[in-house]
């Protein structure tokens, strides 16, 4: 059986901790992006900058989808505790003042 090591986050060989939040990410991408559309750079200073851009969008990626998950999931939680709710209203509703059902 395989072990598995433990969580990183596999384009930057950084647990998940050490990653840079959003707005750092994003503010670096787009300066290596204005960087590179200057077009005024030796080759492989361009290439060091794409390879930190694209694991840079990949950061950003994973942390908009991070962030989706949890907003789904906060309105699934909204939406059970409604369902249970109007459940629990509709089970009273069904019920005669003196305990008896309808």
């Amino acid at each position: 059986m395989k072990k598995t090591p433990a969580k990183t986050d596999a384009a930057q060989g950084e647990p998940p901790e050490k990653r840079p939040d959003f707005e750092a990410a994003l503010a670096r991408l787009e300066a290596i992006v204005e960087r590179l559309d200057d077009g005024n750079l030796p080759l492989a200073e361009s290439l060091a900058l794409f390879k930190e851009g694209t694991r840079l969008a990949k950061v950003c990626r994973d942390l908009l989808s991070d962030a989706e998950l949890q907003v789904k999931t906060a309105l699934q939680d909204v939406q059970d505790d409604a369902d249970v709710r109007f459940a629990d209203r509709d089970e009273a509703d069904s019920t005669d003042f003196d305990g008896q059902d309808r």
